[in-house]
This record gives C-alpha cells, sequence and structure tokens, in this order.
C-alpha cells in the first residue's frame, strides 16, 4: 500500500507532507509525494525545483521507509496526475493541504480540493496549515 501526498511549497503543502510522512512512517507504507502542474509560459510557484527538491528528496531518503518525489510539469493539470497515480500505485491514503479561507471562503473549498474529493476513489485526508 502507498501513502501519496499531493505536494505543493506553500505552508498547506508543508502541511500535507508532514501528515503523510508521519502516517505512512507508523503505518509502514511506501511514500510518494506528488509535485505536479501543467507547466507553460514562466516560471510557476507551485513547481518544486532546484536545492528545495533537492532538500525534499533528501529528506525522503533518511525516511525508515520506502519513498519518492516525482515532479510532473507534462501538460496534465494536477487533478490528473492525482488520478493517475492513484489508479496505479495502490494508494491507501492521499493526504492534501487546504489553507485558510475568509468568511465567504470557508463555504467553499478550493476548486482543486473540491475536485479531488469528488473524484478519487481513495479515502482522502485534507490537513490545514498552522499559518
Amino acid at each position: 500500500m502507498t501513502v501519496l501526498i499531493a505536494y505543493a511549497p506553500r505552508p498547506e503543502g508543508e502541511a500535507a507532507l508532514e501528515k503523510g510522512i508521519e502516517i505512512a512512517v507508523r503505518r509502514n507504507e511506501r511514500l510518494i509525494v506528488v509535485n505536479a502542474a501543467p507547466g507553460g509560459h514562466g516560471e510557476d510557484p507551485n513547481i518544486v525545483s532546484g536545492y528545495d527538491a533537492e532538500r525534499l528528496e533528501q529528506r525522503l531518503r533518511d525516511l525508515p521507509i520506502q519513498a519518492e518525489f516525482k515532479v510532473f510539469v507534462r501538460g496534465n493539470d494536477t487533478l490528473e496526475e492525482i488520478e493517475k497515480l492513484v489508479e496505479t500505485q495502490d494508494v491507501s491514503l492521499l493526504v492534501i493541504g487546504l489553507r485558510k479561507r475568509s468568511a465567504v471562503g470557508k463555504l467553499l473549498l478550493g476548486s482543486m480540493a473540491h475536485d479531488i474529493l469528488m473524484t478519487v476513489p481513495c479515502p482522502v485526508l485534507a490537513v490545514k496549515a498552522n499559518t
């Protein structure tokens, strides 16, 4: 079984990473951290690169479980990449991060979180950032 973490270099992504690692280690399950975006023109702040990617890969190598980091920038949206991994990797749990919302925003999840919850067939844990 595999714990899958949808990661972006933001506080909510860090919260998902921490909780996902904790759960995967406790369950002794394989861990995949995925960072995905469609790509295109210019830099995408949601994509991990350079030193931050190296730091994350080293952290995963130091875990007592099998863990890997995947970055996808190949024209698919984040949801498509997550759905493909859930279908092919025997995912027991998907961990996503949520950001704080205004009073009006609390009535609605972010569109990506909503789409994940509505379409992914595995259990999803939504983690809030501490900010």
